[in-house]
């Protein structure tokens, strides 16, 4: 198998006939791929490739792959890309996958190849509409309930536009993304803040740092829980949740590195005089003390969240653990727009 350890191999071309193996080796080599030989058994190697690769090309009849994929399918959010062709290379259909998995985008670099017609069905392919799920994606936001993500997809098609609010400078939207002023009136709305009851699909951008501090030997259990509470009580969404911050001695905290890790977050660890320098901040004679720093919670998440960070959260205290979040000046800076 080709790849870097620890992440998944871009693609395997799987086929059957000898014309198939044929395209197959050809397509493999043009495509940096792995190939699979499968006459016989395709269920086995199917289930082999299936969670090592992002992106699964077949040579062989559509059918035979439906039945043969069925057992395996989750969701659209962890399966692979799936692309099925003729063994003349004739058609590429993009079959599973074909936003977020990258299908679409695979079924034509397959036609590319093999100088065929990429066939793609999804509704906003066809229709020219934006392909919400891909859009979201690529600008960093999260939906915060997916079921209500997926039926607002489907307006989007339906109806060939959707109005969003959005806390935050909007760079250019696509056209079918109509900016609204009035949050209440919009089908889609960007912000880390979850503001109780709204008809609005919340979009999350990875904009807030939570700064912690804890006692040595805290578990990654009762940080999630401070954090979850903090996030709660102030109603902030932890989809918005970008990385935590902390000061440099928990460098070997095994809870608090537990916890980042299972949350898939990043950890960002300040020295003392880094954090003595953040000013408008909560100070703490026992922390000074203790450890040389007038806080922890609230100048790490500060010094995270970057130039133009503002405290949402001040330093709020549970269990052995003290949480605090700030949130980035421009969480939206780095979009390329639509």
């Amino acid at each position: 198998m080709t790849g870097g350890a620890g992440e998944k191999p871009p693609l395997a071309v799987l086929a059957l006939s000898r014309g198939g193996c044929a395209l197959g080796r050809q397509l493999a080599g043009q495509l940096h791929a792995d190939f699979f030989a499968c006459k016989g058994r395709l269920a086995a190697v199917m289930a082999q490739v299936w969670p090592h690769y992002r992106g699964i090309v077949c040579i062989m009849a559509t059918g035979i792959v439906v039945r043969t994929i069925a057992p395996l399918l989750g969701d659209k959010y962890h399966d692979p890309a799936i692309v099925v062709g003729d063994e003349r290379g004739r058609f590429a259909i993009s079959l599973l996958s074909g936003h977020l998995g990258g299908a679409n985008d695979l079924a034509r670099r397959v036609a590319t190849a093999t100088g065929g017609t990429a066939v793609l069905t999804t509704a906003s392919d066809v229709l020219g509409r934006t392909a919400l799920d891909l859009w979201c994606r690529e600008h960093g936001l999260t939906a915060a309930d997916k079921k209500a993500f997926t039926r607002a997809m489907g307006r989007l098609v339906d109806q060939g536009s959707l109005s969003l609010w959005s806390r935050y400078p909007l760079p250019e939207l696509p056209a079918d993304l109509v900016p609204v002023t009035e949050r209440d009136a919009a089908d889609l709305r960007i912000d880390s803040r979850t503001m109780g009851a709204s008809r609005a699909v919340l979009l999350c951008p990875k904009s807030l740092v939570v700064g912690i501090g804890c006692n040595r030997g805290t578990s990654a259990a009762t940080i999630a829980q401070a954090v979850a509470a903090t996030c709660a009580q102030h109603g902030l969404a932890s989809q918005a949740i970008a990385r935590l911050a902390s000061i440099d001695l928990k460098e070997d905290e095994t809870g608090l590195l537990d916890y980042a890790r299972q949350q898939s977050l990043d950890i960002d660890f300040f020295s003392k005089d880094a954090l003595n320098q953040v000013e408008g901040v909560s100070t703490s004679a026992t922390v000074q003390r203790a450890i040389g720093a007038k806080g922890v919670a609230e100048p790490a998440a500060l010094l995270g969240a970057g130039p133009g960070a503002i405290l949402l959260v001040a330093k709020m205290k549970w269990t052995d653990v003290t949480t605090a979040v700030a949130e980035m000046g421009d969480p939206l800076q780095g979009w390329l727009g639509g």
